[in-house]
């Protein structure tokens, strides 16, 4: 039986990166201060180490063969990052997309754009979970269903006693037409129908307390909110980024990604503080952060001119595959994660699916289906906590190839496998 410590889990955003796993001939049999989503994120570690082509079982060499010759010879290709693969990984999967003059997507585009486009345009004030733990002494939950998160108040707020807060803190906890987080010392429900609009009064009294007020139960909640969180002197905003996950773009209703960035400038006005998003999990910060580092943009990228271009609007993954296209595609990660529209589109397109139990997902038939190993169970590498911060993934058990060699294997039959010629425009 052999012990791992501070193991990281991809289960959600927050990854907890205090577990001890136990293993015990190959095989997990336990992971302490785990939640559940963290142990079923774990499992016990077995997992399926398959790969076909064309629906037959064939060899590795085969298979990366025929998925280099299906890129290469394809007219629009798209490389699509899924979820739970490492950022090692992501970068190799962005270099293929790269030398294939793909599209390139993530299931960022389909979950959290309305966001990602906001704090571009507006910018934004947030911060680590390491500094809402320790600084923040008045904290503002924002529509947050605790059991998408199941450790965070534990290990970030509000339950540790932060370095810097001898005086303690309060929590307020908004609900949008649901439940409030709690317990809470102040509990506000709101209806949908009014979130932007007290958000958006509420950024405006913050940074003009003499500002011209309307009535109504928005700015009523409005008055009340920025009263408390002047008295703060570091607070931090705690918003869903992802309320519902598996929708397109679940983000919240039009506005409301907007308003929060806003409401993130206006508490430094008069006081400081921050927004803070939270993330499902699986990576998925990491795989904006590898498009980021390589092309200049988290989502949407189009390398078809040889360079890359940003197309937020009409050159997300969803957007091309609804269009028809596109005529290949290589997906990298658990297909099992990805919206369920995209997996539809993708299921009528001639696909390499490299990822972890590929041939048990919804991409099954596809025409190239590689098992690979999931990052921070079988193969180590770096992730990408919700709030950029970067940590280390272990191999556990042993398991199906890394992803991340195979990706060497394929990016080295790109490069190399003959291409289709391209005319004139043909890419455009």
């Amino acid at each position: 039986m052999v012990k791992f410590s501070s193991a990281t889990c991809l289960g959600c955003g927050c990854a907890c990166d205090d577990i001890t796993v136990t293993v015990r001939e190959n095989r997990i049999v336990g992971a302490a201060r785990a939640c559940a989503m963290g142990a079923a994120w774990f499992g016990d570690g077995l997992a399926p180490a398959r790969v076909t082509v064309d629906g037959g079982d064939a060899s590795l060499a085969e298979a990366l063969s025929a998925a280099a010759r299906l890129l290469n010879h394809a007219t629009r290709p798209l490389v699509f990052l899924a979820p739970d693969v490492s950022m090692e990984a992501q970068r190799i999967a962005v270099a293929v997309a790269d030398t294939c003059r793909a599209s390139l997507d993530n299931v960022s585009s389909a979950t959290v754009a309305r966001s990602i486009l906001a704090g571009q345009e507006i910018g934004r004030a947030t911060a680590t979970l390491g500094e809402v733990r320790n600084r923040a002494d008045i904290l503002l939950f924002w529509d947050v269903d605790p059991a998408r998160y199941p450790r965070f108040a534990e290990r970030y707020a509000p339950d540790p006693i932060g370095l810097y807060l001898a005086d303690g803190r309060r929590v307020i906890s908004v609900g949008v037409g649901g439940a409030a987080w709690s317990p809470a010392d102040v509990t506000v429900r709101i209806s949908p129908d009014d979130e932007v609009v007290t958000l958006t009064a509420l950024a405006a009294l913050l940074t003009d307390p003499g500002c011209v007020q309307g009535d109504g139960n928005a700015w009523a909640h409005a008055r009340m909110l920025s009263d408390i969180l002047l008295s703060g002197r570091y607070v931090v905003a705690v918003a869903d980024a992802e309320p519902g996950s598996g929708a397109p773009d679940s983000s919240g209703p039009t506005g409301r990604a907007d308003a929060l960035w806003r409401l993130s400038h206006a508490l430094n006005h008069r006081t400081r503080g921050a927004v803070v998003t939270l993330r499902a999990g699986g990576n998925r910060t990491g795989a904006e952060a590898a498009m980021t580092s390589a092309a200049g943009y988290p989502m949407a990228v189009d390398y078809s001119q040889g360079v890359p271009r940003y197309r937020p609007h009409d050159g997300t993954a969803g957007a091309l595959l609804a269009s028809g296209i596109v005529d290949a595609a290589l997906v990298v990660g658990d297909a099992r994660l990805v919206d369920h529209g995209v997996v539809a589109d993708l299921a009528n397109v001639p696909c390499v699916v490299l990822g972890p139990a590929a041939s048990g997902g919804p991409l099954a038939r596809s025409r190239v289906v590689i098992d690979t190993a999931r990052a921070g169970v079988h193969e180590d590498g770096t992730a990408l906590r919700m709030d950029d911060v970067p940590l280390p993934l272990r191999a556990l058990v042993t398991g199906p190839p890394p992803a991340r060699d195979l990706l060497t294997t394929l990016a080295a039959l790109v490069a190399t496998a003959p291409r289709r010629s391209v005319g004139a425009g043909e890419r455009s």
